[in-house]
């Protein structure tokens, strides 16, 4: 006689109740259709046959279990994987944004560049144009350096030329000496070394030999009662005799009043007008 629950506890073992329920309701239905055709033997490998078909279905079924555990993380990486895709997509829209906006600066600065190359080359060309401007007006100068120079050196020979006559009384009232020679003389102590003398004047005082020398300027200046001062050193350690320096102008500067009474006071100053005046003043 078949123990179908026997059969149905072992099924029970292998699958769920109800697959369990079914096929123990098929094993009965079928031990009742074959108990007369079929032997013990042969009922014996049946069961063991359908035992077999639940151990498989059981493995079927945690593979299919291990299947869907699979599916689901597949879909869950699927899942992430499409959000990195999203989020990949998006961020390569924002990097070509930011590629075209690039191009657009980049196209900007090159035309900023044309125009500061442009602008360069102007005034480059400009420079070019101020140099030579700036070279004319350099010979310009040049040129106007030699004819005050000329005016000055002929503004000054007007002076001398002017006072010359002069001397003969000047210096006697002035220095108490006797002129002998009254001229303008360049005084050469070599080959290529000389002064020009404005007015170089030979006089004896006190039955001696002294030297007595002029400057006539316009409008002294420092660089004049320099120059002048050491010009009177030369002539000295030149001729070996004392040596007596004036200088004459039209006018003299507040500065140069208090040069030469401060640096300069072995230096005699006069104004064009004061040299005729005291060449008028009788001999006391």
């Amino acid at each position: 006689m078949l123990n179908t629950f026997k059969i149905y506890q072992e099924l029970m073992a292998r699958m769920d109740q109800a697959a369990a329920e079914t096929l123990t309701n098929i094993l009965g239905q079928i031990y009742e259709d074959l108990k007369n055709t079929v032997t013990q033997q042969d009922f014996a490998q049946l069961k063991a046959v359908v035992v077999e078909l639940a151990e498989a279905q059981k493995r079927t079924e945690q593979r299919v279990a291990e299947l869907a555990e699979a599916q689901k993380r597949t879909e869950e990486r699927l899942d992430r994987l499409e959000q990195t895709v999203a989020e990949l997509a998006e961020a390569q829209k924002r990097t070509e944004q930011r590629v075209a906006e690039l191009a657009e600066a980049q196209k900007r600065t090159e035309e900023r560049l044309d125009r500061l190359e442009q602008t360069v080359a102007e005034l480059a060309e400009a420079q070019k144009e101020t140099e030579r401007r700036l070279q004319d007006l350099i010979g310009e100068v040049k040129d106007i350096k030699v004819q005050l120079g000329g005016l000055s050196m002929a503004v000054g020979y007007g002076i001398e030329d002017k006072l010359m006559p002069f001397m003969h009384r000047f210096v006697p009232r002035v220095y108490g000496a006797m002129p002998k020679i009254v001229e303008r003389k360049n005084v050469r102590y070599s080959k290529d070394s000389f002064d020009e003398v404005n007015i170089y004047m030979e006089a004896i005082k006190d039955g001696q030999q002294v030297l007595i020398v002029g400057e006539c300027k316009a409008h002294p200046g420092k660089k004049d009662l320099k120059r002048f001062d050491a010009m009177l050193s030369r002539l000295s350690d030149h001729f070996k005799m004392p040596v007596q320096g004036f200088i004459v102008g039209y006018a003299f500067s507040p500065e140069i009043e208090d040069l030469l009474a401060q640096r300069y006071s072995h230096i005699k100053a006069f104004k064009t007008y004061e040299i005729e005046r005291i060449a008028a003043e009788e001999v006391v």
